[in-house]
């Protein structure tokens, strides 16, 4: 498991690219036969990837986090954005397609992965959080998540929401998770730009095509920096900065939140004119 220090404001306004790259890109999520973790110390979520191709991966436990097994004292989102699979918890099978999610509750003490078909694996986005209450371990597909449209062609970012851990969807203690589908022409992700000083984000960026790339915009509102994004890799966005992408083509992108609150709205909007 990697780890991963919080910085300030002030501290990100003195990094170059390579700096920020190494504070807040993960930029490699699935391998095969392998779960790959990063711990953050923002709101000390631990977010990853499983690809599991020849073998079942098994959750296991980690020094850093000090406990008997991964989800004695954290909850856990699960979406899968490749091949059909399935999540094992505690002997209760979830059979996963594409952009279905899995939540699993404190408590669950043995998690497994699984592909249908280790010619088209499955890969699992993992995103946890510290949880003090146990809820039912519950599985979504994305028709369970009311999808919703929002933007325009004429703005350049008509998308689909898809909303699956939150107040009115599957219940966690703090995790809030989903994904976001742009259409073909569409290009930006999150406008206007917002920052929500009461919760840490991490987005994952998926089905972005071959040769193709998004740029993620992060910073205070009045000191914005850059970094390019390639597909299967993950940012960490702190709660100061604003977080927002514009891609060379159409893509996906996963959203997962944890902090004070977990209401959906609960954003500080920024005007475009007032960005630096």
């Amino acid at each position: 498991m990697n780890e991963r220090y919080e910085s300030s404001p002030r501290e990100v306004e003195g990094m170059n690219t390579k700096a920020l790259r190494e504070n807040f890109l993960v930029e490699s999520l699935f391998e095969a036969d392998k779960i790959s973790l990063t711990y953050t110390h923002y709101d000390r979520m631990i977010l990853g990837g499983v690809m599991p191709v020849n073998q079942t991966l098994e959750l296991g436990v980690y020094n850093a986090i000090k406990s008997d097994y991964f989800l004695e004292r954290r909850e856990l989102g699960v979406i899968n954005v490749a091949g059909k699979g399935s999540v094992t918890a505690d002997g209760e099978t979830f059979e996963v397609e594409k952009l279905g999610c899995v939540y699993l509750g404190k408590g669950t003490k043995k998690v497994t992965f699984e592909s249908a078909d280790g010619s088209n694996p499955a890969q699992f986005f993992l995103l946890s959080a510290p949880a003090h209450q146990s809820y039912p371990n519950k599985h979504f597909t994305k028709e369970d998540a009311s999808p919703v449209v929002l933007g325009a062609a004429e703005t350049s970012n008509n998308r689909t929401i898809y909303k699956y851990i939150h107040n009115d969807g599957i219940m966690s203690c703090q995790l809030v998770m989903g994904l976001t589908v742009l259409s073909s022409g569409s290009i930006w992700n999150t406008m206007p730009p917002h920052v929500h000083d009461r919760r840490s984000e991490v987005y994952c960026y998926f089905d972005v095509p071959e040769n193709q790339g998004v740029m993620h915009f992060m910073g205070q509102p009045d000191e914005t920096r850059h970094m390019w994004i390639q597909n299967h890799q993950a940012i960490i966005s702190p709660p100061w900065s604003i977080h927002a992408g514009a891609g060379s083509a159409n893509y996906s992108f996963i959203w997962g939140m944890a902090g004070e609150n977990k209401d959906f709205t609960d954003m500080d909007f920024v005007n475009l004119n007032h960005l630096r």
